[in-house]
């Protein structure tokens, strides 16, 4: 959405944490199969870095890898709508994913939030500054994850629940960008422990939102733990400068091993 290249590489970023959720899932399963699933959200829903995108998609870049493709490919909903999108905010959804949604619904996923937080700012700055630069973009960017995300989170969850009142809506998390304590190129050490913190902290503000809305909160830090950036089998991309807009994303293997448990579990 309204995005340059370099933005688009780090508009994802900083996502990352959340709540462990286990239970139902097998009783949940064959009652949110029975109905439509929805697929809201941002790049790290539509599939962004894990390839194979479908044509009609454009620049939301969804991917037949994506955990919301393979979920539906593997539970044979009795609709499914792909409608998440490369760089949306919660204002976006709002003016165009909801459509999809009614009392049929049995299922709704979301990731967003990130890029309402202005962590591509973020990470451009990690990326070309100094360490102090950077902490102070993340302080700013955590000013606005406390004090105006909340009501944007909650506007596009009471909209979800308006529309499709029957469904099971699980909010997914996004998972830490860094191993820590690891020899790695690129940012120093200071700059990737302060990036997983503020992911964190916006995961605990989405974390919080979604329960308040009766909603599953669902936490890939775990599925992800060992394949962060700077593990020796990332799941994540670092800076692709081959193709920028993949940077910072999930790959196809974090799709299907990071973020598809979590919604099996959840769903």
């Amino acid at each position: 959405m309204r995005r340059s290249r370099l933005t688009g590489f780090v508009t994802s970023l900083l996502l990352a944490a959340g709540l462990g959720l286990t239970g139902a899932a097998s009783a949940q399963a064959s009652t949110t199969a029975a109905g439509g699933y929805v697929a809201l959200g941002d790049s790290y829903s539509s599939g962004v870095g894990a390839g194979s995108y479908i044509s009609s998609s454009g620049s939301c870049n969804r991917s037949t890898k994506a955990y919301p493709y393979l979920w539906s490919a593997a539970h044979s909903p009795s609709s499914f709508a792909f409608n998440a999108c490369s760089g949306a905010k919660t204002d976006d959804v709002l003016s165009g994913q909801l459509g999809s949604l009614n009392s049929s619904t049995s299922l709704v996923s979301i990731t967003i939030g990130g890029n309402d937080a202005g962590f591509a700012d973020v990470m451009t700055t990690c990326v070309i500054q100094s360490d102090s630069g950077c902490l102070s973009k993340i302080d700013t960017a955590r000013a606005y994850v406390a004090n105006t995300l909340p009501g944007k989170l909650d506007a596009v969850y009471n909209a979800i629940s308006a529309k499709a009142p029957a469904a099971r809506v699980v909010v997914i998390g996004y998972p830490r960008f860094y191993l820590l304590g690891q020899s790695c190129l690129g940012l120093s050490e200071t700059k990737r422990s302060a990036i997983n913190d503020a992911a964190d902290y916006l995961n605990t503000t989405v974390r919080a939102r979604a329960a308040a809305h009766n909603f599953v909160f669902g936490d890939v830090r775990t599925t992800f733990s060992g394949h962060e950036i700077c593990s020796g089998n990332s799941w994540l991309h670092s800076v692709n400068w081959l193709n920028i807009g993949e940077s910072y994303h999930p790959t196809a293997a974090g799709q299907s091993g990071g973020y598809l448990p979590v919604l099996t579990n959840a769903a």
